[in-house]
């Protein structure tokens, strides 16, 4: 059987991954209408907040296509439904537009350039819609630094979905994160200069309308399907061609075109069971929502009101259940505090008798995940039940959140319900920690097994260890882990493949919130002088950089810079990098040790230079971070750095895996040594075997605390000899200043507003090691 499934969102590959569950062998093809894989268009409101790259989106990266024998076909616009045993119709919506004269000075809220096209936004911002999306997109534009105000043309925001009391307390709430609101505001024109409402003129430098969805039902036409407001199906999401089926926003089932994420999963089962010619029937679903919005927890399901209602509330939380007259479950409302939302959202799809709801409201705020049955939904975005997890982790022996994550897709998606996922896992285990986590989750396997294959086929690249092993190739989030893993083994003589890194690696700077970049130039041990602070001042005045900063490690933080502007900076400061974007070596702080204080025991300057600049450019598990301190008063801090050298009467104390960020720790003392050359020797062999033994994502005191400093200690100095050869192996094939790219750029695009290069990957989960 040959199948055709078209559209490259959420539904579309929801499709194709319940088809390729139930049969290997039919033909797939996915035919995308825009330049990309698959992505999460629900979570586009991150990139606005969050400044990321669209690749972060990607649902799955190219190579899990090629694995399951999926043909891609993108930029490609279906026009006619020939060719093939079997289409899946998933096109999805375009943004509704209503009549507003000048509508076209406006903007919409459904696609990367979409988002691209408002990052640079500035001044007033408008968002005529105050519904789910419009909200999301006015945080967006506030995160920006935007005076946002929202027009709604109701008496309440989110009408659909909240009741009065809800309302009145959600108004406020945005309000406090800087988003004016405008009620019962009806929009009369839109201008190049703002927006008229019936009693006034709003001014507006970006205008942006969310106010709904138009199901993309143009190809159902043509190929003359039943077409309502959406592609009507029945309940096998069969159309009225028995040859083609319909999933997503563009169907229409029983009367209803559900525009959220959980229904698509629904939905794309009952397809694929279809497909396979397994009977099974799509009931249809109860609408939920979640809001986005960092500091306005609000989760919605089923109707807002109804029979009898129970609301618990304060001046800041609204707790709210709904029942009909028999005495069933028909909906909650949560804001502010939503304990048990998962209890309350299964309560509702399931219609749960409830004698008495204040009682399961009360049930729900202490409910843990252990409390839950089996067919509570986890995760709205992948549709992940409990039972599915629980599952997951007993059957495959999972020991890790991020491995359940990877195999069951359960928090993959905006990442909410991550706690709740952790929660499931240590129950599992009995309390037990997490395992120590394998570098490719997907494929279970750890950094010894890869490392291996690395060393014994002598692999350059990170794709062509995916192709020896599969590692990277499912979801691709640990791809950053194995570019890092072939460097090292290779002491970076190594193929370097930039689709394999992160944003930050692939430009050489620091995203910031608000998609714009951080500058560090390299000052070694926080010695500098006259020129570099005048090249640094310069720049500064030239390019307007809106902040300048002086950094916990000693350094000048250029905060503010545009992605294009990058290489133009670099020329300008002629300084090379400070890797401050990068898991690598970042600074050695210094105090003024014997140079200048009367209590300097030894030359902290001199000898922080030296070590910073003889570990610069190397790239490691985590970022490493030094400080050399002249005397025990510990000026620089070096108790509580990864690498930090003390003098001391008669020499020097070498400490290593201190931490003093969100984990407070004092390093432990590695060696006490008598002079300066003997300590940084022992520095770098300590860097060194950190590098070749600490796993990817693993801070130094983690790696300590992990295996202990008595093993560590013993392996440094039976092979210390070992170490520094390797050490000066990858220094010396290290790159110095990776901002000479600013003269060669790796692909045409890699200082443009969108970073177009294939393959792209995001951070691994939050949490991972």
């Amino acid at each position: 059987m040959k199948v055709l499934v078209i559209g490259g969102g959420i539904a579309g590959q929801a499709v194709l991954e319940a088809i390729r569950e139930r049969d290997a062998d039919i033909e797939l093809t996915l035919a995308c209408a825009e330049p990309r894989l698959p992505y999460d268009r629900v979570a586009l409101s991150t990139l606005l907040v969050s400044g990321a790259e669209p690749d972060t989106l990607t649902l799955r990266p190219a190579s899990w296509f090629e694995d399951n024998r999926i043909e891609v076909l993108l930029n490609t616009r279906i026009d006619e439904l020939t060719g093939y045993d079997r289409y899946v119709v998933c096109t999805g919506s375009d943004a509704l537009v209503p009549p507003i004269p000048g509508a076209q000075h406006a903007h919409v809220f459904r696609s990367p350039e979409d988002c691209a096209a408002l990052a640079s936004a500035t001044g007033r911002a408008v968002v005529i819609g105050g519904g789910l999306l419009g909200l999301e997109a006015a945080y967006g534009l506030a995160s920006l630094g935007c005076e946002t105000t929202v027009v709604h043309l109701t008496d309440r925001l989110m009408e659909r979905q909240l009741d009065d009391g809800a309302a009145r307390l959600l108004t406020p709430a945005m309000e406090a994160l800087g988003v004016e609101v405008l009620l019962e505001a009806n929009t009369q024109e839109i201008t190049p200069e703002g927006v008229r409402l019936a009693d006034r003129f709003l001014p507006a430098d970006t205008v942006v309308i969310s106010v709904g969805i138009r199901p993309q039902t143009e190809l159902a036409r043509a190929a003359g399907l039943t077409v309502e407001r959406g592609i009507v199906v029945d309940d096998a999401m069969v159309t009225s061609d028995p040859r083609v089926l319909a999933v997503g926003e563009c169907a229409q089932h029983r009367g209803v075109v559900h525009g959220i994420v959980a229904p698509i999963h629904e939905q794309a089962k009952v397809a694929a069971d279809t497909i396979c010619g397994i009977d099974n029937a799509y009931p249809g679903s109860i609408p939920t929502a979640k809001l986005k919005v960092m500091g306005v927890d609000l989760v919605t399901a089923g109707a807002p009101d109804g029979s009898r209602a129970v609301v618990v509330a304060d001046d800041s939380t609204y707790r709210k259940l709904i029942v009909d007259g028999a005495g069933n479950t028909v909906g909650t409302i949560l804001l502010g505090d939503i304990r048990g939302a998962e209890l309350l959202m299964d309560a509702v799809r399931t219609g749960r008798e409830a004698s008495d709801p204040l009682a399961l409201l009360a049930e729900a705020s202490q409910a843990t995940a252990a409390d839950l049955p089996d067919s509570a939904r986890v995760c709205n975005c992948h549709g992940v039940c409990k039972g599915e997890i629980v599952d997951a982790i007993r059957t495959r022996g999972l020991g890790s959140t991020l491995e359940v994550v990877s195999v069951t897709r359960a928090g993959a998606g905006c990442g909410s319900c991550k706690p709740m996922v952790a929660e499931l896992l240590a129950n599992e285990r009995g309390g037990a920690a997490e395992e120590a986590t394998f570098l490719c989750p997907c494929r279970r396997q750890t950094r010894e097994e890869l490392a291996a294959v690395v060393r014994e086929r002598e692999l350059d690249s990170v794709s062509e260890l995916s192709a020896a092993c599969g590692a990277g190739r499912d979801c691709g989030a640990c791809k950053p882990g194995l570019s890092y893993l072939v460097s090292e083994i290779r002491g970076n003589r190594h193929r370097e493949e930039r689709h394999a890194r992160y944003i930050n690696d692939r430009v050489h700077a620091n995203i910031q919130n608000d998609g714009t970049f951080s500058v560090v130039p390299r000052i070694r041990g926080g010695v500098t002088n006259a020129d570099e602070l005048r090249r640094i001042a310069d720049v500064a005045d030239k390019y307007e950089v809106p902040l300048i900063k002086i950094t916990g490690g000693q350094r000048i933080d250029l905060l503010g810079i545009k992605k294009e502007q990058l290489p133009a900076i670099w020329e300008e400061l002629d300084m090379p990098s400070g890797h401050a974007y990068a898991k690598a070596v970042r600074t050695v702080k210094t105090c003024v040790g014997t140079s200048f204080c009367r209590f300097g025991l030894g030359d902290a300057m001199k000898v922080g230079i030296e070590l910073e600049s003889a570990m610069e450019g190397l790239y490691t598990p985590h970022k490493v971070k030094g400080a050399v301190t002249g005397c025990p008063r510990n000026c620089a801090e070096a108790y509580v750095k990864d690498i930090g050298l003390v003098a001391v009467e008669g020499g020097w104390e070498i400490y290593v895996g201190g931490a003093a960020g969100a984990t407070v720790r004092k390093g432990d003392v590695l060696a006490t040594v008598d002079t300066s050359d003997e300590a940084i020797r022992l520095s770098l062999a300590f860097l060194q075997h950190y590098r070749e033994s600490a796993e990817y994502l693993e801070r130094t005191y983690a790696y300590i605390e992990r295996v202990g400093i008595e093993p560590v200690r013993e392996a440094v100095m039976a092979d210390l000899d070992g170490l520094l050869e390797r050490y000066r192996i990858a220094k010396a094939a290290a790159d110095p200043d990776p901002w000479r790219e600013r003269h060669a750029p790796v692909h045409p695009k890699q200082f443009s507003e969108l970073d177009s290069e294939p393959e792209l990957v995001g951070p691994p989960a939050e949490g991972a090691r």
